[in-house]
């Protein structure tokens, strides 16, 4: 297990959801096929366009929680700094 913080977008520029996971893999999948009811279901934001691994766990939930309260431009710029495409991330990761 690896704790990570992620972005999902529904697509580029699209509605964005962050989260905090130790099994990014899995969390994604169960985004993607619409196993979490709520937001992400809600909106189709599916697409991982983001990704941090952390040593632990409470590092993890410390950025997932300040990044939900950064402007949206900032986590656009964040995006687009390590993910210039917007490509899915999801198919490298398995």
């Amino acid at each position: 297990m690896q704790p990570c913080v992620y972005i999902l977008a529904s697509s580029r520029n699209g509605t964005l959801y962050v989260g905090v996971t130790s099994d990014l893999v899995k969390r994604v999948w169960e985004h993607k096929n619409d196993f979490v009811e709520g937001f992400t279901k809600q909106y189709g934001v599916h697409a991982l366009v983001w990704y941090e691994v952390h040593e632990t766990m409470e590092s993890a939930i410390a950025r997932e929680k300040a990044l939900k309260y950064w402007k949206r431009a900032w986590k656009l710029r964040l995006i687009e700094e390590m993910n210039p495409g917007w490509d899915d991330l999801y198919e490298k990761l398995i």
